[in-house]
């Protein structure tokens, strides 16, 4: 399942390439704007960290749960110590894609 997640984020990763390449004209016309162009990269960079987050937090919290019935299916008295840790554990997994969400929205004011 890691394999198919990472082969995505790869793909989606080379399609991106030609997002990222400007004319010299465009370049020039930036340039003499005092407009860099790095808030387009700000904003796919952005994009592809959330995108990441959401990726690496369900595929996480799938393995979590998976792990956690396997668990309780081996071993059914130790149930409810099981499924108190996973809820934890996924708290905390979601937690960091909430972060990132967080970062996406202060540094996303600065895109013009």
């Amino acid at each position: 399942m890691l394999k198919k997640g990472l082969a995505v984020v790869a793909i989606l990763g080379i399609m991106a390439v030609p997002a990222l390449a400007a004319s010299p004209e465009l370049m020039a016309a930036a340039a003499e704007s005092g407009n860099t162009g790095s808030s387009k990269f700000l904003g796919m960079a952005l994009a592809f960290a959330l995108g990441g987050a959401a990726i690496g937090g369900a595929l996480s919290q799938s393995n979590a749960i998976a792990k956690a019935v396997d668990a309780v299916a081996r071993q059914p008295e130790a149930g409810a110590r099981v499924q108190g840790m996973m809820i934890i554990g996924l708290a905390l997994i979601e937690t960091l894609v909430i972060y990132v969400l967080l970062i996406c929205f202060v540094w996303g004011g600065r895109i013009v």
